[in-house]
């Protein structure tokens, strides 16, 4: 069965074709990404990926989207574009569709990528739990939170949640800077601002200021590369902050879902892959208090699946449409 797999996020929607084979091992073609500032609505980013592709698609889809997805109108957190459920089939032409957050479609590829598709970052060695609960959540535009449960027959559930919205708690004097920053701006300040890939903007003018530096106001792209070269001291200290914060975000996470493993997804979280494990992010994840040693037994991967928002929509479509099928 092909179908059409999609993840839009704020700045990037990619698609691709996804065969599900009889056994149900799911492979993809070679993605598309096309800009969201480039396309009026999804509709007409869908009719430029048909046009591509010869002008005939698959007469399935499933979207995964960066935002909540319930209710009769969707839309998205860090783009202007909208859907509406019950006009997908008439306006894209489709027999079938599913509709998923985006980290819930990265929580299905983390339930359906084999072992050699993550990286060890910190905890035990070994492969992830093959039963309970898994944290998956990851920096992008935004930062995506989501839940699996893998239960002891083999089988799973993914729960979609808003954990990038949670109020952001400041570790050292250093993360007290950036929320009053932030917080001339805004009136409550989510973890989201602070780890996400624009938030790195906002660190780096934060040290920036404490060291009484005037830095022009470059763009977040170009603050990530020097920091990551190390062509700029300063940005590379803006990162090394970043890995922090995103060690604390991910430890809060792991607590409030009674984790038994951690797995950092996204674009981001893979290029900073080498950054991150020299990073002081492991003893951020693990510092909370007299919970410090149970976050110790905790393993946090890193997932390096190349498309994972799009091979994990297939997989929800195929859990979908089985289970409808049953």
């Amino acid at each position: 069965m092909d179908l059409v797999s999609v993840d839009i996020g704020g700045t990037h929607a990619r698609f691709a074709i996804a065969t599900i084979a009889d056994d149900g091992s799911i492979s993809l073609s070679e993605p598309e990404t096309l800009h969201t500032e480039d396309h009026a609505s999804f509709q007409t980013a869908w009719e430029d990926y048909r046009d591509r592709m010869g002008g005939t698609l698959p007469p399935r889809v499933s979207m995964a989207i960066a935002g909540p997805v319930g209710g009769e109108v969707i839309r998205f957190t860090n783009n202007p574009w909208i859907i509406r459920p019950a006009l997908v089939k008439e306006k894209l032409g489709v027999e079938d569709y599913t509709i998923v957050n985006d980290f819930e479609a990265v929580a299905h590829a983390v339930a359906r990528a084999s072992e050699d598709q993550f990286i060890h970052m910190t905890g035990p060695e070994g492969p992830l739990p093959p039963t309970g609960r898994l944290t998956v959540l990851g920096p992008g535009t935004g930062l995506g939170v989501a839940h699996l449960y893998r239960e002891p027959d083999g089988t799973y559930r993914v729960s979609a949640t808003e954990g990038g919205h949670i109020d952001f708690a400041p570790l050292d004097s250093i993360e007290d800077a950036i929320l009053a920053r932030l917080r001339k701006r805004h009136t409550r300040v989510s973890v989201e601002r602070v780890v996400a890939g624009p938030a790195i903007s906002d660190i780096y003018q934060t040290l920036a200021a404490m060291e009484h530096k005037a830095v022009p106001e470059i763009d977040d792209i170009e603050i990530w590369t020097k920091g990551m070269s190390g062509e700029d001291s300063l940005a590379a200290a803006a990162v090394d902050r970043f890995c922090l914060s995103l060690g604390s975000v991910a430890g809060d996470m792991a607590l409030a879902h009674g984790a038994k493993g951690v797995v950092i997804a996204g674009g981001l979280g893979y290029r900073l892959r080498e950054t991150l494990l020299k990073s002081g992010f492991a003893e951020r994840f693990r510092a909370k208090g007299r919970f410090e040693s149970m976050m110790a037994g905790i393993p946090v991967k890193l997932i390096v699946h190349p498309q994972p928002g799009l091979f994990g929509a297939a997989a929800a479509f195929a859990c979908e449409h089985a289970k409808a099928a049953q």
